[in-house]
C-alpha cells in the first residue's frame, strides 16, 4: 500500500485536481418543441427524441379554486 513520506503541497494538490472543475451543461434546441435540452437525451417538455415520441409527458390538472 502506498503511503506518502511527505506532504503533499497545495500547488500540487491543486495541479492534480485541475480537470475536476464543473463545467456548465452543453444544451441544444429541441428540433420539435425548440425548449433547452441536453444533447443525446429526450426532450424533457415534449418527450420527443430523435423525432419519435420516447417519454410519456403527465399533462398538468388545473387547480380547482374553491
Amino acid at each position: 500500500m502506498g503511503v506518502p513520506k511527505r506532504r503533499v503541497s497545495h500547488a500540487r494538490q491543486g495541479d492534480r485536481r485541475a480537470h475536476l472543475a464543473i463545467s456548465v451543461p452543453h444544451l441544444e434546441p429541441c428540433p420539435r418543441c425548440h425548449q433547452p435540452k441536453l444533447t443525446h437525451h429526450a426532450c424533457k417538455e415534449c418527450g420527443y427524441y430523435a423525432g419519435r415520441p420516447t417519454l410519456e409527458i403527465k399533462q398538468e390538472k388545473p387547480q380547482q379554486t374553491a
